[in-house]
């Protein structure tokens, strides 16, 4: 399937972001299934070297639906996104029975951002337990270029693995739209490995930062 092969790549870009000299972030810089990895510091601080600095633009025009439909096939597996990352990111996971191992109902989340061992259950009343995070939020990639994007280029950004990770649902709508100014992990052993993978998001896109997120990423990678 394509987004398999897809997930293959993202492998081997987490490999880049281990190696010599970093901290174990106990839960990998992929979110993935409660492995281990060390985030590279010396990587991720050349990556945000080399980011844009300017202000934020307004937020005036964001909208949701400008990324393009929640959660669409854009793989063309079968499956949604939304899907996809919960099977990627959940253990002991459940499909619904007659959807091709396609639609996750139930599972364990290792969490990243809380360290809590989390049981996903899809239900009206559960679902929202487990949420699936984008690491730099729609709005924020809005303010920091998305704007000037094809429409194209926003879904892709709005769908692309290694800017999702399932979360903690309440921990995740704390977050918000923030940017590592403002919000960061609670659990400080993954704080290396996210804004790792912020920058690395930031990098792949051309989104650009501002000066306080700048400054906040690199207090963060002087402790790894």
């Amino acid at each position: 399937m394509r987004f398999r092969v897809g997930l293959v790549g993202l492998a081997a870009a987490v490999v880049g972001l281990t190696g010599c000299g970093g901290l174990d972030a106990q839960t990998g810089a992929d979110g993935n299934k409660g492995t281990s990895s060390k985030t590279d510091v010396g990587d991720a601080r050349a990556k945000l070297a080399k980011l844009t600095v300017k202000g934020r633009a307004p937020r005036t025009g964001f909208d949701r639906d400008k990324f393009g439909p929640a959660w669409a096939d854009v793989d063309r597996n079968g499956c949604d996104t939304r899907n996809d990352v919960l099977k990627r990111d959940l253990r002991d996971e459940k499909f619904r029975p007659g959807t091709h191992d396609c639609v996750v109902v139930s599972g364990v989340l290792e969490d990243p951002y809380s360290g809590k061992t989390i049981t996903f259950k899809r239900g009206q009343d559960t679902s929202s337990e487990v949420q699936i995070d984008h690491l730099v939020p729609l709005s924020d990639a809005w303010q920091k270029g998305a704007q000037q994007w094809t429409a194209t280029k926003r879904k892709e950004f709005a769908n692309d693995p290694l800017n999702l990770l399932a979360v903690d649902g309440p921990l995740n709508g704390q977050k918000s739209d923030s940017d590592a100014a403002t919000w960061l992990p609670p659990r400080r052993a993954y704080r290396c490995a996210y804004v790792a993978r912020q920058i690395d998001v930031k990098a792949k896109y051309d989104v650009w930062v501002t000066s306080a997120e700048r400054d906040a990423m690199d207090r963060v990678l002087g402790s790894c």
